[in-house]
């Protein structure tokens, strides 16, 4: 008597996996779970944008109307930390196409690189801060320079949290868990450090401009 047909042989093997690329959308969720991070991105890009428009348009409305401003010699630093944050951006670019490569040794070297370039830009920031103070210049000299410590305070805190995230992905890349769940940090990280790249070089122009 033959023996009875399996469902396997009925139903035939089971689907191959579905390579949903740089985050998911398959039944685990991640697909979603990638939406939710970016709709995330969005809205603290937003958010971070709107205080930066606020204080450009403090900055541009105290300077139409005060008798007392006046602009300073800016430390030639400025132009080198500006350089570092935009080869910061280069190398995180970099990464990712090696990553998308299937080449992992590439990926942590240029992400690593530039990790260490963003917490350079940070040390800079510092350099060109004391460079100020020894030049007799600080917050309260003059509404200038308020605004200028200000600014650049503000865009560093925000840069603290970008390093924070690549240093973050640089640890579990190096640990070897950067399995298809972190691309989406990876590419989050990637997109706010971006836009912090845009708004280092969007205040460099207000404060050469008009500052």
């Amino acid at each position: 008597m033959a023996a009875p047909v399996s469902d396997d042989i009925v139903q035939g093997p089971p689907a191959p996996p579905i390579n949903h690329g740089w985050g998911g959308g398959g039944p685990d969720g991640r697909g979603a779970n990638r939406r939710a991070s970016f709709i995330a991105l969005l809205l603290g890009l937003s958010a971070t944008t709107m205080v930066f428009l606020a204080f450009t348009g403090a900055f541009l409305f105290r300077r139409g109307i005060s008798n007392d401003w006046a602009g300073f010699h800016k430390p030639a630093i400025l132009f080198v930390n500006t350089a570092v944050l935009l080869a910061s951006s280069v190398l995180l670019d970099f990464s990712r196409r090696a990553l998308r490569a299937g080449d992992r040794s590439r990926f942590n070297l240029w992400w690593t690189a530039a990790t260490a370039l963003g917490v350079l830009f940070l040390a800079g920031q510092a350099v060109a801060w004391a460079q100020l103070r020894s030049a007799g210049i600080f917050v309260a000299t003059n509404p200038s320079s308020s605004f200028f410590y200000v600014l650049t305070a503000v865009h560093a805190v925000h840069l603290l949290g970008g390093v924070a995230a690549l240093t973050y992905v640089d640890v579990q890349a190096w640990r070897l868990r950067l399995g298809p769940a972190k691309r989406t940090v990876i590419d989050v990280s990637a997109v706010f450090w971006h836009f912090l790249d845009g708004v280092w070089v969007y205040l460099m122009i207000l404060f050469y401009l008009l500052g």
